[in-house]
């Protein structure tokens, strides 16, 4: 299988503070990875500059054999689209408004939405369980509800390579099954930042942010090992095989139990 998304020597800043330095990604094609790490260690800095809206200090992207920070913005959009953690939307658009933003790249500045466009809409917002939902204002959606309009944009921009920075945030526990579920039959490569170490593991391969560095990329029993997911995070892991479905679930308890409040 190709490499589809390439990360070589990269580094990463914010302001004059680099948090990610010589970093290496081979992602597959139709690959689902994701990448955890501690608060401040840098994850949404890394999908910024993997989707190519911030410049690396160091390093190049390449998405398909193609330099990403290399190219215009339209030709961008077309081959990668992020899903940020906040995004402030205007309150007076509706929900399917916003998901029609992310067919921005493929027209006209002087084209309207016409039926193919409000079905590719439509079809969007089914899947993240919205269907009903297009003509409501934003103002009026949950937080969670925002943020499955937000996914529905970022899938209605027909990208190969899909970046979900926390996609899981205020969204109950049915919703974040369903969304992992999702991700993983879109046939698309997909890269997830996620604080849940439970949900990175149901992923191809995870990386792990630590320190500056990212370790190698690796299958979830490797990257989420007890003794790195103790050093990384500072708790305990003990992976668990649910007895019906077979999926490896972690165990997390306080490294110290007697200490904990």
């Amino acid at each position: 299988m190709s490499v589809h998304l390439r990360a070589e020597g990269l580094a990463c800043a914010v302001g004059n503070r680099v948090i990610l330095r010589d970093l290496r990604l081979d992602v597959r094609e139709g690959e689902t990875i994701g990448i955890v790490g501690p608060n401040g260690c840098g994850k949404s800095t890394l999908l910024r500059v993997l989707a190519g809206l911030r410049a690396p200090t160091a390093g190049h992207v390449h998405v398909g054999g193609v330099r990403l920070h290399g190219l215009g913005s339209r030709q961008r959009a077309r081959k990668v689209a992020l899903v940020a953690q906040e995004q402030d939307l205007p309150a007076d658009l509706l929900a399917g408004e916003v998901v029609a933003l992310g067919l921005t790249p493929y027209r006209s500045p002087w084209n309207g939405v016409g039926p193919r466009e409000r079905a590719a809409v439509a079809a969007a917002l089914a899947e993240v369980g919205l269907a009903d939902l297009a003509d409501r204002p934003v103002e009026q959606l949950s937080g969670g509800e925002r943020r499955r309009v937000l996914l529905a944009r970022g899938l209605v921009q027909r990208t190969p390579l899909l970046l979900l920075d926390e996609p899981t945030n205020h969204l109950d526990v049915r919703h974040q099954l369903h969304l992992m579920r999702l991700v993983r039959r879109l046939g698309r490569t997909v890269v997830l930042a996620l604080h849940d170490l439970t949900l990175a593991a149901t992923c191809d391969r995870v990386l792990v942010l630590h320190e500056g560095r990212a370790l190698p990329l690796a299958p979830p029993g490797e990257a989420l090992a007890p003794a790195v997911v103790s050093a990384v995070f500072g708790v305990d892991a003990i992976p668990i095989r649910h007895p019906v479905t077979g999926d490896t679930h972690l165990l997390i308890t306080p490294l110290h139990p007697e200490s904990a409040p």
